[in-house]
């Protein structure tokens, strides 16, 4: 082997994919340290963007809204029994179901031939636009004047689990990034010492998805939710343990700091930065958390609105912290509340009483968050949506001849409603056929939601992507179209 052959293997030796990464770690620690020790100078540079994954980002365009406040109402509200409204079924209560709605579909619980079920609630027209809504929604009717009700949702999933992961990652399976970690991703937030994506749950359990609602999946996991809570500690381990102080905890996290710094320069792992910004945020929220969690801030007539209780775990809790989290600065809230699933199949999900139910727990507080918002000037720049994964059937369940009234889950129509954000207010938008069982005028896939609402925070949903296992992945992922018909 002769000498220039030894130099050049001398010189790929050192050329390896590990060594490039090294390199490349050196340069992208400094980055991070410089955001660390002068984040005001260091967000103005071009670097700065690129070094903190929770920078501000331009969007792709002109946006008409600026955060997201998603009330997921958890296991399907029945669209039949809340806003979509169908005189014909009520005539046809108690009647077999016509075979061409039932032959060939999916069900989760009915079996044989199911009987038509007409709503037991009333329906009025409400507000000067004249949108029909159940008598169980009277505080929403006081601001229907204000919403967008998109009557001919339809999902590819009719299961709670799938049909959830479907509506905020757009895949119904674990794994993809939700939502609210797009929309950190792609904006960035504009405090940051609040995450820009916070989840909030109340009911009594979580949602069937899990943790995986709000998933970062492949893009870096400081976009993940941070789930907050409205009793006791807002994040767990929050707080410093007893003989820590936070000038101790600092000096903790300056060493903790060099050891990522030199792990970034040795391996050049981009997570590593991410869980370098993940102790930095975790030691600002000690501050940033407990004082806008704190409702007991706000003034009596406010608690009144939404009929709040200090330090009670409560849909109304959570919607009052939903306006507080984005008046702050946050970009994503996420609401959950559980108990929608009417099956049926005792007085617990039975239609005059579960239903009933659900509705006392969440109307007030809906109405108010609209109101208050409104009146803060935030309705404009906050985009309020309310809707669960799928829809019900506008059959009885009757499961093992339950006498209760009830619907089984139903993938081919359901409504969901939202307000302000730059959609139109007062206005109805699709329609199901007589029944109630297709989406037959204007249909909107989920994967359109989705679409739209990335489109009114300024992006793209085409070109909102990230690079994983070879491919561009995306929310809508092949799919989605922006419905502007619903803009403003």
């Amino acid at each position: 082997m002769n000498l220039q052959e030894l130099v050049r293997l001398e010189y790929l030796k050192y050329r390896t994919r590990r060594q490039f990464f090294r390199d490349c770690g050196v340069g992208l620690g400094t980055l991070a340290l410089a955001s660390l020790l002068c984040p005001e100078a260091f967000a103005q540079s071009e670097r700065g963007a690129a070094a903190d994954p929770l920078a501000a980002k331009p969007p792709h365009f002109r946006p008409r809204a600026r955060s997201v406040i998603y009330l997921h109402m958890a296991g399907a509200p029945s669209q039949l029994d809340l806003f979509d409204y169908k005189p014909k079924l009520l005539e046809l209560n108690g009647q077999p179901c016509p075979e061409s709605y039932y032959k060939g579909q999916q069900f989760a619980f009915i079996r044989g031939v199911p009987k038509l079920l007409g709503t037991p609630h009333k329906f009025a027209p409400r507000g000067k636009c004249g949108q029909m809504m159940s008598d169980i929604l009277p505080h929403l009717a006081t601001v229907a004047d204000e919403l967008c009700v998109v009557r001919s949702m339809k999902t590819d999933q009719f299961n709670h689990a799938p049909a959830q992961l479907f509506v905020h990652t757009g895949f119904p399976r674990p794994g993809r990034p939700s939502m609210g970690s797009w929309v950190s991703y792609g904006l960035g937030t504009e405090n940051r010492n609040l995450p820009s994506f916070v989840v909030l749950i109340s009911g009594t359990a979580a949602p069937d998805g899990g943790a995986a609602l709000w998933s970062s999946g492949c893009l870096p996991t400081v976009h993940q939710g941070v789930r907050l809570r409205s009793d006791g500690e807002p994040v767990l381990f929050l707080n410093n343990p007893p003989g820590l102080d936070r000038d101790l905890r600092r000096q903790s996290l300056d060493a903790l700091r060099r050891l990522n710094e030199l792990q970034l320069q040795a391996v050049g792992d981009p997570e590593i930065l991410t869980r370098i910004n993940q102790y930095e945020m975790a030691y600002r929220m000690q501050t940033s958390v407990p004082e806008v969690m704190d409702i007991s801030r706000e003034p009596e007539y406010i608690h009144r609105l939404y009929g709040t209780t200090p330090g009670q775990r409560s849909f109304a809790n959570n919607c009052l912290l939903a306006r507080r989290l984005v008046e702050a600065g946050v970009r994503f809230v996420q609401l959950y509340h559980w108990g929608w699933d009417q099956h049926g199949d005792h007085m617990g999900n039975d239609l005059r009483y579960g239903l009933v139910q659900r509705c006392r727990e969440t109307d007030q507080a809906c109405a108010a968050l609209i109101r208050d918002l409104k009146q803060r000037g935030l309705l404009d720049t906050t985009l309020v949506i309310w809707g669960g994964e799928f829809g019900r059937t506008p059959m009885n369940e009757e499961r093992n001849g339950s006498k209760w009234l009830g619907r089984d889950h139903h993938q081919h129509a359901f409504t969901i409603w939202l307000a302000g954000g730059g959609v139109k207010a007062g206005f109805s938008y699709g329609a199901t056929d007589e029944l109630g069982y297709f989406a037959v005028e204007n249909p909107v896939h989920v994967h359109d939601l989705q679409a739209t609402i990335l489109h009114l925070l300024g992006l793209d949903h085409e070109k909102l992507t990230f690079r994983f296992e070879g491919r561009d992945v995306r929310l809508t992922d092949v799919h989605g179209r922006v419905v502007y018909d619903i803009l403003a």
